[in-house]
């Protein structure tokens, strides 16, 4: 491995979920070509399908998504290899999600079957601590199958001192909760955002402006565009369709790509990467509303300028480095590389495909 190249870890699915992964991957990336050479698995472990990194330390955090959820850390080494850090039942079911507080020193984990949210301590080297609290969502949506129940889908910390943002799927809901970080426990933050019934609730990116977020939904084939107050308020601007293909489209993951200049949403089902142009700024939320925004125009916040192919049926996850994005398709057992024009935001394939058994996260 030369000095330039870098470490990717890659998130699956084991027999415990019904995939063909045995733990977390490690992959050396050239950041110049995107190329990744897989170096094999680092890290034994039962279905890691979400990983995320600690801001400040060489810690690498996994859920495991199993009926009774558990979360883990693992430090990493130069070459990527993974030593354990010890983990802690997660206080719920099929943990889907977990994301790291901007300052390092708390741990968010989203429980899908449970409905909750929980919160555990690291400490100065990054390790977990007895979780210190957790929050249960309480309600359900029209789809009998999907939103029986409250189903706790991502938690979004702000990277400032706002609220965290969780999205409740089964819900049709965004909370907001305020930590409280002596105790460690989530306090509410006014009432929640809900969302238009059946939408399911997915994942919601943040731009980098710190005043727009965007919300994915699941059930429904939609991207809501917010205005973003500074109390984690969110303020519907624009609704489109996630895809123009025909068929079921199940979109997964969202992200504003580093520039903040587009959106990009993988769409399972037709197997493709929609990219939305964004609006060049945001209008602040406090102010008063003289150009008529209650009635926002959807072509000025999310405008569709390319649907791209993945080469599978099932992008589950993608991720950002430098020029390059990395799409995870669970179902085709592979990880996809293409690079980002920079002029139009459209990604293009390079290369083969990289054989991956499973998986559900890509993490540079």
């Amino acid at each position: 491995m030369t000095e330039r190249d870098e470490i990717v870890h890659i998130g699956g699915y084991t027999a415990h979920g019904g995939g063909r992964s045995s733990g977390i991957m490690a992959a050396r990336r050239d950041p110049d070509t995107g190329q990744l050479t897989p170096l094999g698995t680092v890290a034994v472990t039962p279905s890691p399908s979400f990983l995320v990194r600690h801001p400040h330390q060489p810690v690498l955090y996994a859920v495991h998504e199993l009926p009774e959820g558990e979360v883990s850390a693992f430090r990493v080494g130069p070459d990527g290899d993974l030593t354990p850090l010890g983990g802690r039942p997660t206080g719920g079911a099929e943990p889907c999600h977990l994301a790291v507080a901007a300052d390092g020193g708390h741990l968010f984990v989203a429980n899908y079957g449970g409905g909750s949210v929980a919160v555990f301590p690291l400490d100065a080297q990054g390790a977990l601590g007895e979780r210190g609290d957790l929050v249960r969502h309480e309600g359900h949506g029209p789809d009998p199958e999907r939103q029986e129940q409250a189903h706790a889908h991502m938690v979004s910390p702000d990277p400032g001192a706002g609220p965290l943002l969780a999205v409740d799927l089964g819900t049709d809901s965004v909370y907001r909760y305020d930590l409280d970080t002596d105790s460690g426990r989530l306090v509410p933050r006014g009432p929640r955002t809900r969302v238009p019934a059946g939408t399911g609730p997915r994942h919601l990116a943040r731009h980098p402006d710190g005043r727009r977020c965007y919300l994915v939904g699941e059930l429904d084939a939609t991207v809501t565009a917010y205005d973003l107050t500074a109390d984690g308020g969110l303020h519907q601007r624009a609704r489109v369709d996630a895809s123009e293909r025909p068929g079921p489209v199940q979109p997964s993951e969202i992200a504003v790509g580093p520039d903040g200049r587009f959106l990009y949403v993988a769409n399972r089902g037709v197997g493709t990467v929609s990219v939305f142009a964004l609006a060049a700024q945001a209008p602040d939320p406090a102010e008063p509303d003289p150009a008529g925004l209650a009635e926002p125009d959807p072509a000025e916040a999310l405008r569709l300028v390319a649907e791209v192919e993945t080469g599978g049926e099932w992008p589950r996850h993608f991720a950002f480095a430098g020029p390059h994005l990395y799409v995870a398709d669970e179902r085709a057992d592979m990880i996809r590389v293409f690079r980002i024009d920079a002029a139009t935001g459209v990604p293009a394939a390079v290369g083969e495909p990289v054989a991956v058994p499973s998986p559900s996260c890509v993490r540079p």
